[in-house]
């Protein structure tokens, strides 16, 4: 008798245990599944819907990969949920938001509560003040340990940025970074994160200026507009006098403050003058900080510099990889890398075509302003 119940509790015990593992696999491989539709939406998510929606291939391999594992049946209400969820997340990403509605009350009542269906609900919400209040409404039922803090507190940061409270927007990015997710979240928004830190002390710019300092490009227009809206550098065009940005720009043109071309392969100009929409790039940016610097030193030797040291001879050199010595760019961009208002990017090339940002060049205009 006695080994008979030994025998039992032996069969018992590994009847037990083989369950356990069926289900950690089962468990496993829904974690996996998830975690490979977060690393294809988030990156999308970050960029946000307008863009998103250029990236068609994208959208049509992360709607292939949920389709796939919606037909994997699966008992775990708690995974069908969330699955339902990131589909949701996804259909906002397609613009099919009364779609995008619908799915998030599907998953909120197979899962009550999921994190990816919370964080549906806060995009779904187009206003971000309100986004706000369901946000910190949402941390406090979390709470500080919840598994789920992290992606919350990456809406929490993008909206603050939305906002313009780009010092809150840094720090809730950095509590969530801290907070142990997956790596897709930082590779996704720490540029984000970046560019909140760098507007963090923008809170004295005027209105008109702000909405220009979080773009990754801008045109002559704008960079007339930040210089003569936060500095004093156009006075010796304006003489204190409000005038308006069409006739800077003309006057700057004509006083070689603004180049007729970005091209820094250029050795002629062209007749065409340039257009105050056009993107400014580097280069560009290079011209007009160097021009207004010697302006504002009054040193317009400042502007033959370094032509004159590596420019001359029979052999002249650039110490910058993709800076021509001949270039009429070429004291500019050295003037600029060597005052440290403009880098070189890996530290051997300046990549002259690349746009500028805006809060980068306003922190420079006001470096010479001041």
């Amino acid at each position: 008798m006695k080994y008979l119940f030994l025998l039992l509790a032996v069969i018992f015990t590994g009847c037990i245990s083989t369950r356990d593992i069926f289900l950690d696999t089962q468990q496993s491989q829904s974690d996996k599944n998830l975690a490979e539709i977060e690393a294809v939406i988030v990156p999308l998510e970050a960029i946000g819907p307008a863009q998103a929606r250029n990236r068609t291939e994208d959208l049509s391999k992360a709607r292939q990969l949920i389709t796939q594992k919606e037909r994997e049946a699966s008992a775990d209400a708690d995974y069908t949920g969330k699955l339902t969820a990131w589909s949701g997340r996804l259909a906002i990403l397609e613009g099919k938001y009364s779609d995008a509605v619908r799915i998030q009350r599907q998953s909120n009542a197979a899962s009550p509560g999921n994190v990816p269906s919370i964080v549906l609900a806060i995009r779904l919400e187009g206003d971000p003040l309100k986004r706000m209040e369901i946000i910190e409404k949402e941390l406090s039922i979390l709470g500080p340990r919840s598994s789920g803090i992290g992606e919350v507190t990456i809406e929490k940061g993008r909206t603050l940025f939305e906002l313009n409270r780009f010092s809150e927007s840094a720090g809730a990015f950095d509590v969530a970074f801290s907070s142990g997710l997956d790596k897709v979240y930082n590779d996704s928004y720490g540029t984000m994160r970046a560019r909140a830190w760098e507007l963090r002390n923008t809170s004295n710019v005027a209105s008109g200026s702000l909405g220009l300092l979080g773009r990754d490009s801008i045109s002559w227009n704008d960079c007339i507009t930040l210089a003569k809206n936060e500095t004093q550098l156009f006075r010796f065009i304006t003489g204190g006098r409000n005038i308006s940005d069409s006739e800077l720009f003309s006057r700057l043109i004509e006083r070689s403050f603004i180049p007729y071309l970005q091209d820094i392969t250029v050795t002629q100009w062209p007749s065409a003058r340039p257009r105050a929409d056009e993107t400014l790039t580097r280069a560009g940016a290079a011209w007009f900080i160097w021009h207004l610097y010697a302006e504002a030193r009054a040193d317009r030797g400042m502007l033959t510099r370094y032509s004159a040291r590596y420019a001359t001879g029979s052999n002249p050199r650039s110490p910058i990889t993709d800076v021509p010595p001949l270039s009429p760019f070429f004291d500019s961009i050295l003037g600029c890398v060597e005052t440290e208002f403009l880098s070189l990017i890996d530290g051997r090339n300046f990549q002259p075509a690349q746009p500028m940002r805006g809060a980068e060049l306003l922190s420079i205009l006001k470096r010479i302003d001041n």
